[in-house]
């Protein structure tokens, strides 16, 4: 009976110690990857690797949301440009 009672843990120590990649982002990490994200060309792939790499739940899914709304966003605005490209040539507009 004393066995039941005496059962190690040791293939379970990975649920009770606290995952890093599930833990809180800082203050001074969240303005690191807000300022990263305003470096041009750098932050385009530094999302990538944020949104697809092995790191903090938090920024990959910040990396993630960001990418598909700038997906989204630029979809939108080509569409606007070529639609308003095509209105104005059929306006007679050819200057351009």
């Amino acid at each position: 009976m004393e066995n039941d009672y005496n059962v190690s843990n040791e293939g379970n120590q990975y649920s009770t110690q606290m995952d890093p990649n599930k833990s809180v982002m800082t203050m001074g990490d969240w303005i690191v990857t807000l300022l990263i994200t305003l470096i041009p060309c750098v932050n385009i792939v530094m999302m990538l690797v944020w949104a697809f790499g092995n790191g903090n739940e938090n920024r990959k899914n910040f990396c993630r949301a960001n990418l598909i709304v700038q997906i989204i966003l630029s979809v939108l605005g080509f569409i606007l440009y070529f639609t308003l490209f095509a209105s104005l040539m059929a306006a007679g507009y050819s200057n351009f």
